[in-house]
């Protein structure tokens, strides 16, 4: 059986110790996000989601959603879980007052979401798409559709999905064939079929808020030509009460590999009525919102997933006993010796350490950026959080998602062979944490979005703005002896990520293949100096506290990020060197060879 604690003391060192959140808190005016109330959610948050979102997750994957005469039942659980959830105001953190939220930083809920993801992911998307939704809403929506939406879905009553994929075009929405058509009152009728709708039909909430992408009948053709319209399942009456039935029904869920307990509906628009968020054509730009904002939540799930699989493997190799230690027997009282004594388990489990810790560090910074990007009053300070957030937002997707998945799979083999039975958890962590390389975007677009949209952006500003910030860093460090083992390799990786942005640059206007045959590795090079900075930072710290440490945390920290230095940070080297051996072996092949 899989375990979950939440990590909450390595959460407090992100928070409060590496990028001392309360101190930019109170510069952008949240004056009651102390650490004192920080603290106190995040604990209140693990024990709703140890002790009550939890236990529903195992069962739900067993169970799954059952569809029958156009409704959608979640799995037995969900929705007393859901119900506890909605109360307790979790789904209302950092939502506006105005609306019913609490106001307070999106730092905090983006730690509470790792918890409730690592407790169900399936489950989390029902909560974790609706906040998507009011993202984009508060955005772009009218004042008169804000008002009468939002505090519901504020409240957890009604829900949110986003509406984008068919059966024909997935990333390319230039080729969607939902219409619009546009009704005297100001209201349209959407007529179309969407696939791919996660939570489109479910028994949790009282009315859902889809948003939709469709084409008006002037529109133009390809991406340009989309706008974005709010359809709600069921009309809303002038007091806020439900009234009829939308044309908006479902006309199937999918059978999947993971994610079970997440209603993945084929949704069917008939005449339905629908309002437009934003301006005619610029839907695209307003779902934008909601899709950024839903790639880093996905990112997270790699993390959330891959911080189940390292406690429940770790555990285990506590207790499971197979063989001798190499250099003699450690437990010779007893028949043989836990397999944590095996160099090979210990990498495995060192590789998923260092990827969880680094990437909670990481999100935890940009986290930080998106409440500068959102309160800042400074507008040079909100664009280089902005240009930050942007460069960074593929990284976690992609970067994420891909170890998560590793991870996963890591951990199970530290099982063997209970790893791949289905009692012990692990293989459902596999399967699902699989879909967040795909959903949101798959990961390969995520790198050319990267290489080809961010690193030219702005004239090369992100990509220059983030050398300056790793160079600024190095620079603080340069003379710090005890620091050198942990700004050595981060200066070597950002040495290379230079060279490869230039090679990019000059290689990708030769030949625009070699850009395409980079952009993985490029992402992966990147991923992995933001993770070296981020280690090198918490070095920083552990440094400074090892010797008055009673409880081995900061040893532990010095530890995992020497073997990060030492044993992940290399492959930078490896990778610089696939980047520049351009495209010609990837292309040479024929197609009908394949």
């Amino acid at each position: 059986m899989a375990i979950y604690k939440a990590p909450l003391r390595d959460m407090q060192f992100v928070l409060h110790e590496l990028i001392d959140a309360e101190s930019t808190f109170k510069k952008l005016g949240f004056d009651d996000a102390s650490a004192d109330v920080i603290d106190a959610i995040l604990e209140e948050g693990a024990k709703l989601c140890e002790n009550v979102i939890f236990p529903t997750n195992r069962a739900g994957d067993q169970e799954g959603c059952r569809f029958a005469g156009g409704r959608v039942t979640t799995p037995e659980g969900f929705r007393d879980a859901y119900e506890t959830l909605r109360k307790g105001g979790w789904m209302s953190l950092a939502c506006d007052p105005a609306f019913g939220g609490q106001g307070l930083p999106n730092t905090i809920s983006v730690f509470f979401e790792e918890m409730l993801q690592s407790a169900n992911m399936a489950f989390s998307l029902y909560p974790g798409l609706t906040r998507g939704a009011y993202v984009a809403m508060t955005a772009h929506a009218s004042d008169e559709l804000k008002n009468r939406y939002l505090p519901k879905m504020v409240a957890g009553t009604w829900a949110g999905v986003m509406c984008l994929t068919e059966s024909h075009c997935g990333t390319d929405l230039g080729l969607l064939r939902t219409r619009a058509e546009p009704r005297d009152d100001g209201s349209y009728r959407i007529t179309g079929t969407k696939i791919f709708i996660t939570g489109g039909e479910q028994d949790l909430t009282e009315n859902i808020i889809h948003l939709v992408l469709a084409r008006l009948p002037d529109a133009p053709e390809g991406s340009r030509g989309i706008s974005m319209f709010l359809v709600p399942k069921y009309l809303v009456n002038d007091d806020g009460t439900i009234g009829e039935r939308n044309g908006v029904a479902c006309g199937s869920i999918e059978h999947k590999m993971g994610i079970r307990g997440a209603s993945t509906c084929v949704m069917n628009y008939e005449d339905a009525v629908g309002w437009m968020v934003g301006d005619p054509h610029r839907g695209l730009a307003a779902m934008f919102s909601m899709m950024n904002h839903e790639r880093i939540m996905v990112g997270q799930q790699g993390l959330s997933q891959a911080e189940v699989a390292y406690q429940s493997a770790a555990d285990y190799a506590r207790e499971r006993l197979q063989g001798r230690s190499l250099s003699g027997p450690k437990f010779s009282d007893r028949p043989a010796d836990p397999i944590i004594v095996h160099p090979d388990v210990r990498r495995m489990l060192l590789d998923s350490r260092a990827f969880n810790e680094g990437a909670r560090a990481l999100l935890g910074w940009v986290a930080l950026l998106v409440d500068e990007e959102e309160r800042n009053a400074d507008p040079s300070r909100r664009e280089a959080a902005e240009d930050l957030v942007a460069l960074m937002t593929p990284v976690i997707k992609a970067f994420f998602t891909d170890m998560g998945s590793e991870v996963c799979n890591k951990c199970l083999q530290v099982f063997g062979g209970h790893g791949y039975i289905s009692e012990w958890g692990m293989e459902q962590l596999v399967r699902d944490v699989r879909i967040s390389q795909i959903y949101e975007g798959a990961n390969g677009i995520h790198a050319m979005d990267l290489v080809r949209r961010k690193l030219p952006m702005h004239g090369g500003r992100l990509v220059r703005r983030y050398f300056g910030v790793l160079d600024g860093f190095l620079k603080s460090h340069e003379n710090d002896a005890a620091m050198r083992e942990f700004t050595g390799p981060v200066a070597e990786a950002t040495a290379r990520l230079k060279t490869a942005t230039q090679w990019l640059a000059r290689a990708g206007a030769e030949n625009p293949e070699n850009i395409g045959a980079a952009a993985h590795d490029y992402l992966r090079l990147m991923a992995l100096t933001a993770f070296g900075h981020m280690w090198s930072m918490s070095a920083r710290v552990a440094l400074e506290k090892a010797g008055s440490d009673n409880t081995g945390f900061y040893q532990a920290k010095l530890a995992t990020a020497r073997y990060f230095m030492s044993k992940v940070m290399p492959q930078t080297a490896a990778l610089l060197d696939a980047i520049t051996a351009g495209s010609d072996t990837l292309m040479s092949l024929d197609a009908e060879v394949f």
